[in-house]
């Protein structure tokens, strides 16, 4: 048998021309068929649409009129704990394991939950109740400290207090809060919608606020009796911040308009103070 050797640059030019093929091929599967360009890549960590994300993402460069949701995570990421009072040294801000119920314990805290992004015209959505503080107190002597509705929702949160280690309080805390805008970043100025079932002002649908140029609080008051619904019922705040014009409208009924914000601009946000508030929608569309 005769054997024949073949030449070196004839073999790196079939090493060559095989590569080449392989590059050809790779790129005829990675083109779509249609002529359309291939899908980019979905960063490490991309929620579904609709989930919470664990920090700040493209929601919050929302064009005018796309809505922006602002449901904290689990880890409050993109949010900042403001002391009215020092810190609670408890769990306050508990979010559901599904992200879609936000519960607020505000029992023995007073603070503020400020959205770290800053914000202009626009209108704030929220919508929250309070848990009857008979349903917090047979939680507790149940040894857990979670709503029920927090379970419902998807079972233990995050930062949720060792079980059988809850105690009644003496006294039911009141069923108080509040809901910012326009609010600086370290709390010291502040406008915010009333949160409060009492006998007198403010109560739901009024306004306060502590702004700069007063020393005195700015009470604007509704002049009918409040909208609110029912201790344990679901209340809806639209909140309209439009230049110096903030206007709240509670169940669908116009309550307080204030005119002379001097605050251009700030951050929204929820507060702590009293009984135990749940929020299932925390949504900002920009003007």
């Amino acid at each position: 048998m005769v054997t024949r050797s073949i030449p070196r640059s004839m073999v790196r030019g079939l090493r060559v021309g095989a590569v080449a093929a392989t590059l050809t091929l790779l790129c005829c599967k990675a083109t779509p068929t249609d002529g359309s360009s291939p899908a980019a890549a979905r960063p490490a960590g991309n929620a579904p649409a609709g989930t919470p994300s664990s920090g700040i993402t493209s929601r919050d460069k929302a064009a005018p009129g796309a809505t922006l949701n602002l449901m904290p995570s689990a880890s409050l990421a993109g949010f900042r704990r403001v002391p009215i009072s020092p810190l609670a040294d408890k769990p306050v801000w508990q979010v559901s394991s599904g992200g879609e119920l936000l519960s607020i314990d505000g029992a023995g805290a007073k603070e503020m939950l400020l959205y770290e992004t800053e914000l202009g015209d626009g209108v704030l959505h929220v919508e929250w109740r309070f848990v009857p503080n008979s349903a917090v107190a047979g939680s507790a002597a149940a040894g857990s400290v979670q709503p029920a509705s927090v379970a419902a929702a998807g079972g233990a949160t995050a930062g949720s207090a060792v079980p059988g280690t809850a105690k009644p309080a003496e006294e039911p805390p009141a069923y108080n809060g509040g809901v910012y805008v326009r609010t600086p970043l370290d709390g010291k100025s502040w406008v915010q919608l009333q949160v409060a079932h009492a006998d007198k002002a403010p109560v739901v649908g009024d306004l306060i606020a502590q702004v700069p140029s007063s020393t005195e609080r700015i009470n604007v008051f509704q002049s009918e009796p409040s909208p609110a619904r029912p201790i344990g019922e679901w209340n809806v705040f639209d909140i309209t911040a439009r230049g110096p014009r903030i206007e709240l409208a509670v169940n669908g009924k116009p309550t307080v308009t204030w005119p002379e914000c001097p605050m251009p601009r700030g951050h929204v946000g929820l507060q702590a103070e009293g009984a135990r508030i749940e929020v299932r929608k925390f949504e900002f569309t920009p003007l």
